[in-house]
């Protein structure tokens, strides 16, 4: 269990503002010099302290602020907690499934902008998760807990650290300080240690100048399909924002996938509703690029993804694994085609907002999973997206031991160019749980909802990467 500050909640809203800024792909960039090291002068110590600190701090918020019992914290509480077992614990959903893996990604954030390297950052994620559950709280250490900072926070965390590097490389316009300001909103621990430390760990992560796409939707949803199985009454009528990136796009001709997260894409959604609905994460932790012909780029490999989706009226939650590729493939005319295909195994949890008091909150269990992305770009005038998920969270790995559930989402969306980098969106999306439980029967969750947006466009090409005019 862990619980942050409400200004910490904010802070992720306002980060991926600035990170959705447009123009970063027509920024004038340095030429990349190969003789340049991917790995700044870097300390092991400094980081480990950091993370010791941060966890400290928490502790003592927690026991201040939020229940003094449950962080009463000593020696004999530590001794406790590395001789009982693991378990998996019964906190709330948003603790557990959001909260956790923020915690985790600041220990990921403050190795990484210390100079270590990706893996090197995921030990010390994985430890520092584990400092927490034992020397963090007298409640026993869980499992859950553990994959959902030691390994989401990690998913989560590498994206937030190479947004903040990118804005700190490009600067999309901004002066120095403009620049700072936006790099310690999106990862405070890189902030953190280029301020105290001031040039020890310049240069900065050396991005090698990534095809990337950003976009900001700011509106609001208009109609609503239906809502069953649920006694709750759902907002109809709600303003949305949505804000992604995609980093690191297939087809720029001088750009490799030889670290981890070279590509990645990152969505958020934010609803006057329910607050933070939505973060998902997806990056190649291993893989290569291919090819064929000349119209024809992509990359595939092993991908790490962290996904937390809250509709109103269920929610869910997976750090998964999974094999799969991305692509550009260029079609006659105007017409580009990219897509995303994804499938693995991931931990997850899923369950209702509205349960009796007999029916658990949620139930955790491995979940099998998959993804398809496609886009349709014409030019630079419009877009067609059309992406699909879907979670089976299973009964093995589960405390419950008993049942499973099925849950999809499916989202198609036309943006259409007015002028500049200003575009109209139309979103439909909907979201079904059906979950089966021999004690609770079946129940059948299903939302649809209408919605339309302002879009703040990053790229005229509309995030397409066209290779063939530089060779």
């Amino acid at each position: 269990m862990c619980t942050h500050s409400p200004s910490l909640r904010i802070g992720l809203l306002a980060l991926l503002l600035f990170a959705a800024r447009p123009g970063l792909a027509q920024e004038p960039v340095t030429p990349r010099d190969d003789t340049q090291s991917d790995e700044p002068k870097k300390s092991y110590i400094i980081p480990a302290l950091e993370i010791v600190g941060f966890d400290a701090a928490l502790n003592r918020f927690n026991h201040r602020f939020v229940e003094s019992e449950a962080y009463d914290v000593g020696w004999n509480s530590i001794r406790r907690n590395l001789k009982r077992g693991w378990v998996v614990d019964r906190d709330e959903f948003k603790t557990n499934q959001f909260l956790h893996p923020y915690q985790g990604s600041i220990y990921h954030t403050a190795a990484r902008s210390a100079g270590l390297g990706f893996w090197t950052s995921v030990a010390y994620t994985f430890a520092g998760s584990a400092l927490w559950e034992i020397a963090g709280e007298t409640t026993a250490p869980s499992l859950n807990d553990q994959i959902a900072s030691g390994i989401g926070g990690v998913f989560f965390g590498e994206p937030l650290f190479r947004m903040a590097n990118l804005t700190l490389e490009r600067g999309n316009g901004l002066p120095h300080l403009g620049r700072a300001l936006g790099a310690t909103v999106i990862s405070p621990a890189t902030a953190f240690n280029r301020v105290v430390f001031g040039g020890r760990f310049d240069p900065v992560f050396p991005g090698h100048e990534p095809a990337s796409f950003t976009r900001g939707d700011i509106g609001g949803t208009v109609a609503e399909y239906r809502v069953e199985g649920t006694s709750r009454r759902t907002k109809g009528n709600e303003a949305t924002l949505n804000l992604s990136m995609a980093y690191g796009l297939p087809g720029k001709p001088d750009y490799e996938y030889r670290r981890p997260f070279d590509y990645f894409n990152f969505e958020f959604t934010a609803s006057t509703s329910n607050a933070f609905e939505n973060i998902m994460t997806r990056g190649l932790l291993v893989g290569k690029k291919y090819e064929a012909g000349d119209t024809y780029r992509g990359i595939w490999g092993l991908y790490g993804s962290y996904d937390y989706m809250a509709p109103q009226v269920f929610r869910v939650s997976s750090t998964a694994l999974s094999a799969g590729t991305t692509a550009q493939w260029g079609l006659p005319g105007p017409l580009t085609f990219q897509g995303s295909l994804l499938a693995g195994m991931g931990y997850g949890a899923g369950g209702t907002v509205d349960g009796s008091q007999d029916e658990r909150d949620y139930h955790y269990g491995l979940t099998p999973q998959a993804l398809l992305g496609a886009r349709f770009v014409l030019g630079k005038v419009a877009s067609l997206d059309v992406t699909g998920r879907g979670y089976q969270i299973t009964r093995f790995a589960s405390a419950d031991s008993r049942g499973f559930e099925n849950i999809g989402r499916a989202d198609a969306s036309l943006t259409v160019r007015v002028f500049g980098p200003h575009a109209v969106t139309v979103k439909y999306l909907v979201t079904r749980r059906n979950a089966h439980y021999p004690d609770l029967g079946t129940r059948d969750q299903r939302r649809g909802t209408l919605s339309v947006y302002y879009s703040l466009l990053g790229d005229k090409g509309l995030g397409t990467t066209d290779w063939r005019q530089k060779n």
